[in-house]
């Protein structure tokens, strides 16, 4: 008899090398890269969806509104993705957003971010020192954090992670925090904690301070 070894590279030979290689697993293939944003498509359908609430280049005028200007377009795609999910109820927005793709949206949101922000100002000179107070060194006995903290001491935020603040309106901001401490604003519990520790009075100074911010 022949050996083992003989009698296994004998059959390995027998079998045709096409055969060895079609059963072969086939290479993973790569992912597909992400498509880049169309800011054409973008500045069309902001024009056509957004512009009437937030102002042709993303600064709104109607201090309800927020400014989109300069605003990280990741953050603005999670916000549009959760309007129309529900998971932060508009009735105004979710209507709005449920009109937009997911290529829609991050359109929109690049094209949005790519605009300058127009600078806003503080109006009330009694709460401001109040709001500068808290926005850069918090509440400590409340245990409230600094906002500056996340959304860095000139209000320009951290990409991906924090939203840009500086010129925002003081009355969207205001509107927004007490929404987070009062439930009506759901989709950030790290927002939701901190607003709850504020009174009516330190939210007005806090959101009167970041209107100046520069």
């Amino acid at each position: 008899m022949k050996p083992f070894a003989s009698l296994l590279m004998a059959a390995l030979l027998a079998v045709p090398a096409a055969t060895v290689f079609a059963q072969a697993p086939a290479p993973a293939a790569a992912a597909p890269a992400a498509a880049k944003p169309d800011l054409t498509q973008g500045s069309a359908k902001f024009t056509a969806v957004c512009a009437a609430c937030h102002g042709a280049d993303g600064n709104s005028a109607v201090p309800a509104n927020p400014k989109l200007a300069q605003q990280h377009p990741e953050y603005l795609v999670k916000q549009l993705q959760e309007f129309k999910a529900g998971k932060r109820t508009s009735p105004v927005m979710q209507g709005f957003a449920a009109q937009l793709t997911d290529a829609d949206m991050k359109n929109v949101s690049y094209w949005a971010g790519s605009q300058k922000a127009k600078p806003g100002f503080a109006k009330d000179k009694d709460l401001v020192t109040l709001g500068e107070r808290i926005y850069r060194g918090g509440i400590a006995d409340r245990q409230v954090a600094a906002c500056a903290g996340c959304h860095s001491p000139n209000g320009a935020g951290v990409p991906a992670q924090y939203p840009r603040l500086s010129g925002q309106h003081a009355d969207y901001t205001s509107a927004q925090l007490t929404a987070f401490r009062d439930g009506g604003r759901k989709n950030s519990l790290q927002m939701a904690q901190i607003a709850a520790k504020l009174n009516d009075r330190e939210i007005r100074a806090v959101a009167d301070y970041i209107a100046g911010l520069r």
